[in-house]
């Protein structure tokens, strides 16, 4: 569709929610994998309020790929987490298909940096570093407290579920690589027996996050939230590779001790530190997994996907080395 096409099925879905009212600004932001992003102001007589339309692929995840939520679950879910205390987008406007925009939502716009690297290295963001390993600590609590129940359209995925998804995608493509034959037979011989089944965001990490001069502002992308082994999420965040040359060990701006010491002071579960490693060790074989679909990526005609996926997949060696690097400083 053309800007000036969404912007006039934009402006009727909201006037049929609400108040009447203009749309002005829209514009198209840069980043998002898998969503398209475009942020407006939407105005009404003697007011004004900044906005962002996010529109998803309407394809589901294939058979053993890894869950992925549809549009609706996906601000479902922002919805019960704002509710738990986790400082998730306000959800407007869910779309639907008679208002010609495909599936997506309207949520209201933060303020604040989402750039993983100015966040760890900008001098800007020194005194927010200070803070964000507990701020980050404390809504991963308030995630992992959210009630299973009332969220039944979460796939539950144990942590032998999560090998053999990622496991068979590897083997997909048919590539033979000896770090990567070991990782996945390493992280099969040290699969967590012993793990409580929690809401699970699975990509809670510097990049998903918009940051101000105070920390935390907001937790992104949502779309492949489970129920899993809450360890996963501290893991995940304090992978390398999303540190962005930071220093700290916990997304590059802090300590894994501030990070423990604040989850379990806000209701956490105790921190488990070699289940936390492990998920760290998963995780890096996950990101090298995802470089090497990137980087072979086709389209219909055996062509590259892209010259970006493809310089993706020349990444494959980092997460590797960040793999074999953890198991060998680990306590």
């Amino acid at each position: 569709m053309q800007p000036a096409e969404i912007e006039a099925a934009l402006a009727a879905a909201l006037r049929g929610a609400g108040p009447a009212g203009e749309v002005r600004g829209l514009r198209r932001l840069t980043g998002g994998a898998t969503k398209e992003t475009w942020c407006f102001d939407w105005c009404l007589p003697g007011s004004s309020e900044a906005l962002i339309l996010q529109r998803s692929a309407a394809r589901a995840a294939p058979p053993g790929h890894p869950p992925r939520l549809d549009a609706g679950q996906d601000a479902a879910l922002m919805c019960a987490a704002r509710q738990a205390g986790v400082p998730a987008p306000v959800v407007r406007l869910v779309l639907q298909p008679q208002h010609g925009l495909g599936p997506g939502y309207v949520t209201g716009h933060v303020a604040g940096e989402t750039m993983g690297r100015k966040l760890a290295r900008d001098g800007a963001f020194a005194a927010a570093r200070g803070r964000l390993a507990r701020q980050c600590g404390e809504a991963l609590a308030a995630i992992h407290r959210m009630p299973t129940a009332d969220l039944p359209f979460l796939a539950r995925l144990a942590p032998a579920d999560e090998l053999a998804i990622y496991g068979g995608l590897l083997r997909d493509h048919a590539i033979a690589h000896p770090a990567l034959a070991y990782a996945l037979r390493w992280v099969g011989q040290h699969l967590p027996t012993q793990w409580d089944a929690r809401v699970v965001h699975a990509d809670f990490r510097n990049g998903n996050l918009i940051v101000d001069q105070q920390g935390l502002r907001c937790v992104l992308d949502w779309e492949i939230a489970r129920i899993g082994d809450p360890m996963q999420d501290l893991g995940v965040l304090c992978m390398r590779t999303w540190r962005f040359g930071g220093a700290g060990e916990v997304g590059g701006f802090g300590t894994r001790e501030d990070l423990y010491a604040a989850y379990e002071a806000a209701g956490g579960a105790p921190v488990d530190p070699a289940r936390v490693r492990f998920w760290e060790a998963f995780g890096n074989l996950k990101w090298a997994i995802a470089c090497v679909r990137r980087g072979l990526g086709a389209r219909a005609d055996g062509r590259p996907a892209s010259l970006e996926l493809c310089a993706v997949g020349r990444r494959l060696e980092e997460p590797l080395w960040d793999f074999l690097s953890l198991l060998e400083t680990a306590p």
